[in-house]
């Protein structure tokens, strides 16, 4: 397996990178991880790590670790620099005589590398590439690069992805357009969904858990986690908390987590008591968080729609807490909303609209409930990482058939 992101990150793709590596081994697979050192969502190598080279066995995956360029902030050129720079590591690597490759999109660029890699060598073993972000809608959706740019990018996801044996993507929409608009095999692409990679637990206490982290108990509490990048669009929140101050509204917006906007949305919010900032916490008390909340929020910016699925949506449902979305109503994330039933949709980039979602579900316990309530069995139903596991597992198994099948 090959991925820029692995454990401890506890957000983004490590989570499922990891999880996925280690129910591979309980399978009875030999897995071997080539990953970079832990440096998300905060964008810089953690205490403890960052070694040219290092490598450890966890939970039954040997994980060797490599160092790269870690870009702050992580945009433009400086995030090119990061994928190539982990993609040349790659290149170096000693990957031994693998039966299979399967590397994680993003990142796209050091994927690309590492298929490149694969399909000059000698042994040639099958990749499947593993798809979380699609580069091309990005670009698109979020005004980052120009034409060239964005030429160059499409370029390099449809070659790297028809260059692969298998493709496997997050949701259906992301399989019509690597098939409809980067030229994939139908036939070559499966949809297996990201899964709720928390332990199984007990829903938690709200007030116990807002005690526990020192939160107000006498406000509403609405809740970001996870990444603070340019694909979030996080202003919006505080201009919600902005427009809390105005009225004084019983609302506290609380960001948990980092990013590469963290600092510009600290100084936006600057004499704003209506939002808190809160460093990216520990898995219990990442619990507590969502506890904690009566509601958990996902922004995006203005014109994102379907180049990702939120990865935090996931542990959201998991956590039995009404979701409120800002986004675009016919996007990816809006269309897991409905599918749900856990939430309610506002418009992105309005804040007023999400003030007032907020404050419509204040006192209103019984359409929390069971907006909760759909999110936990959607999650229980649909989103269980047993399943996923499994669906990997074949995958993989049949890959290596056909590759050893004859060819006439």
């Amino acid at each position: 397996m090959l991925s820029l992101h692995y454990p401890p990150e506890l957000t983004g793709n490590a989570p499922y990178v990891g999880a996925l590596a280690t129910g591979l081994s309980h399978c009875g697979l030999e897995v071997d991880a080539h990953v970079g050192h832990p440096h998300y969502p905060e964008w810089r190598v953690r205490p403890g790590y960052g070694q040219w080279t290092s490598t450890e066995t966890s939970n039954g995956v040997r994980v060797t670790r490599r160092r790269h360029y870690v870009p702050r902030p992580p945009r433009g050129i400086r995030r090119l620099a990061s994928e190539l720079s982990f993609g040349v590591r790659l290149i170096g690597a000693r990957w031994g005589s693998p039966d299979l490759v399967l590397a994680l999109s993003p990142a796209l660029f050091s994927t690309a590398i590492a298929t490149l890699r694969v399909r000059l060598g000698w042994r040639r073993p099958p990749i499947i590439v593993w798809v979380q972000d699609l580069y091309s809608l990005g670009i698109d959706e979020t005004g980052e690069g120009n034409r060239i740019v964005a030429h160059v990018t499409r370029w390099v996801e449809s070659r790297t992805l028809r260059a692969a044996d298998r493709v496997v993507v997050i949701h259906p929409r992301f399989a019509e357009f690597v098939t409809g608009e980067l030229g994939v095999d139908p036939a070559r692409v499966t949809v297996i969904r990201n899964w709720t990679h928390l332990p199984a637990h007990p829903v938690l206490d709200g007030a116990t858990s807002r005690s526990a982290l020192g939160w107000p108990s006498d406000l509403t509490v609405a809740v970001h986690t996870g990444n603070m990048g340019a694909k979030q669009g996080l202003e919006n929140l505080v201009d919600a908390a902005v427009l809390a101050d105005a009225i004084d509204a019983p609302v506290q917006f609380i960001l948990v987590g980092d990013g590469g906007e963290r600092a510009a949305l600290q100084i936006r919010a600057a004499g704003v008591k209506h939002i808190t900032f809160v460093d990216p916490l520990d898995e219990d008390d990442y619990h507590r968080a969502l506890a904690a909340a009566d509601v958990l929020l996902v922004n995006e910016k203005t014109g994102v729609s379907s180049m990702a699925v939120p990865s935090k949506l996931t542990s959201y449902f998991d956590a039995a807490r009404p979701i409120i979305a800002a986004t675009d109503p016919g996007g990816t994330t809006a269309s897991e909303i409905d599918a749900s039933g856990a939430g309610i949709v506002v418009a992105a980039g309005d804040p007023a609209a999400l003030l007032r979602a907020v404050m419509g579900l204040r006192g209103d316990s019984a359409t929390s409930q069971l907006l909760g309530g759909r999110g936990r069995l959607y999650r229980e139903r649909v989103l269980d990482a047993r399943s996923a596991i499994e669906a990997f597992r074949n995958l993989i198994d049949s890959t290596l058939e056909n590759r050893r099948l004859p060819t006439h």
